[in-house]
C-alpha cells in the first residue's frame, strides 16, 4: 500500500489499457520516428542501449546522433540503427546545427542526454527548442547529462519528461527528494507542478507526476542496479512518446515495462544481468499488449 493514498499504484492491468493499438494498414513511420542524442568518447553504450529500447518499443524508425568518433562502432553493432555523426565530442552549437541538417522532416519522440557531454547549455536549449517548434507534437525525454537547471525555463509547459535519480533531482531542481516515500512523492509532484513537465524519479520506487497526478511503480529487481538500465528507460520513453502517448502515461508505462524486463532478465541470469540482456525482454513484455485495429 502506498503511503500517499492519492497515488496510482502501477500494475499490469493499468499499463495494458494505456498502450495504443496499431492500425493494420499503417505504413513505415506511422508508428513513430525517434531521435536519440547522446554518447561521448567514453560512453558509447548509453545511446546505443537507448536506441535499441526505442526500437523494441515498436517505433518504426530510430535515428541516433552521436560524436563521429563512436559512430562507426554503433553502425557496426546493429544495421537497424540510422546513425548521424556529429562533428564534436561534446554537444556544441556547431553539432546542433549539423544535426538539424540531417534530421528527417518529422521527429515524434526524442531522448537527449544519455552519456552526453554538453559544451554549453545554449546548445541543448537550441536543440530542444528546434525539436518542439519544428515538430509541434514532438515529445522529449531529458536524461543524465541533459538534466541541467538552465533547461527548465525552455521546457516549461512542453511535452517533456525528465528522468532523474535522487542526485540528479537535486542538481536539476536544487532540492533533496527526501528519504521516505511520502517525501519523494511530495517533492516530485511539487517540481512537476512548478515547471509544468512530467517528472519520473528513478529509484527503489519510481515516482511519476505531471503536477496534478502521481503514480508509483514498484516493479523492479535489485539486479537492475547495473549501469545502462536507465538508458533503456529513456529510449523506451521516447518510443512511447513517438506513438502519441501523453507524457504522464508514457512515463508510467515505460517504468513498468522496463522493470518487468529487468525481472525477466533476472529470472534468466540472477544478479548477473547486463543491460543488453533486457533489450529483447522489452519486446516480450510489450507483446502482451499488442493490439491491431482496422
Amino acid at each position: 500500500m502506498s503511503i500517499n493514498t492519492d497515488a496510482i499504484e502501477v500494475d499490469e492491468q493499468y499499463v495494458e489499457q494505456l498502450i495504443p493499438p496499431r492500425l493494420g494498414r499503417s505504413k513505415k513511420g506511422d508508428n513513430g520516428v525517434v531521435l536519440i542524442v547522446g554518447g561521448s568518447k567514453i560512453y558509447h553504450g548509453a545511446p546505443l542501449l537507448a536506441a535499441l529500447a526505442a526500437y523494441r518499443s515498436g517505433a518504426d524508425l530510430v535515428y541516433v546522433a552521436v560524436p563521429e568518433s563512436i559512430s562507426l562502432a554503433l553502425r557496426a553493432y546493429n544495421p537497424s540503427l540510422i546513425v548521424l555523426p556529429l562533428p564534436d565530442a561534446r554537444l556544441t552549437k556547431g553539432s546542433v546545427n549539423r544535426l538539424k541538417g540531417m534530421l528527417p522532416k518529422r521527429v515524434d519522440g526524442a531522448a537527449i542526454g544519455m552519456g552526453l557531454s554538453i559544451a554549453k547549455v545554449e546548445a541543448l536549449k537550441d536543440l530542444v527548442m528546434y525539436l518542439t517548434e519544428s515538430n509541434s507534437n514532438s515529445g522529449i525525454v531529458l536524461d543524465a547529462g541533459a538534466l541541467l537547471p538552465d533547461i527548465l525555463p525552455v521546457v516549461k509547459g512542453r511535452r517533456v519528461i525528465v528522468t532523474p535519480h535522487a542526485g540528479e533531482f537535486k542538481r536539476l531542481f536544487g532540492s533533496d527528494v527526501g528519504g521516505d516515500e511520502h517525501s519523494r512523492v511530495m517533492s516530485v509532484k511539487s517540481q512537476a507542478e512548478k515547471h509544468k513537465i512530467t517528472v519520473l524519479l528513478k529509484g527503489w520506487v519510481d515516482v511519476i507526476s505531471d503536477g496534478s497526478r502521481v503514480a508509483v511503480n514498484r516493479t523492479h529487481t535489485s539486479a537492475m542496479t547495473v549501469g545502462g538500465t536507465g538508458d533503456l528507460l529513456s529510449g523506451l520513453l521516447a518510443g512511447l512518446l513517438a506513438k502519441g502517448m501523453e507524457p504522464f502515461y508514457a512515463a508510467i508505462s515505460a517504468a513498468y515495462i522496463n522493470g518487468s524486463a529487468g525481472i525477466n532478465a533476472y529470472n534468466r541470469f540472477g544478479l548477473h544481468i547486463m543491460p543488453s540482456d533486457m533489450v529483447d525482454e522489452i519486446a516480450y513484455v510489450m507483446k502482451r499488449y499488442d493490439k491491431i485495429i482496422q
